[in-house]
């Protein structure tokens, strides 16, 4: 399990809103956040963790997500 030193040891991927959106596009929240980060901004590059296959298929699958505005918007753009 991956330690958040800066968001106060809270796991972002328990955000309601998160899951809110994942359901929309009958995702889970990993790619929804991986497709949140490279909408804001492309040039930062998203290093998620990959330990299995089905993870890698899992964090892939972010590439296929297009999120709207209702989306960004729901997510929060920060």
């Amino acid at each position: 399990m991956p330690f958040f030193a800066l968001g106060g040891g809270h796991s972002p991927l328990s955000d309601e809103n998160l899951h809110k959106v994942a359901q929309r596009h009958r995702a889970t929240a990993i790619p929804v956040a991986i497709a949140w980060g490279l909408a804001r901004s492309p040039s930062i590059v998203q290093i998620p963790g990959t330990g299995s296959l089905s993870h890698l298929a899992e964090n892939m699958a972010a590439g296929a997500l297009v999120l709207d505005e209702a989306d960004m918007a729901l997510l929060g753009r920060r």
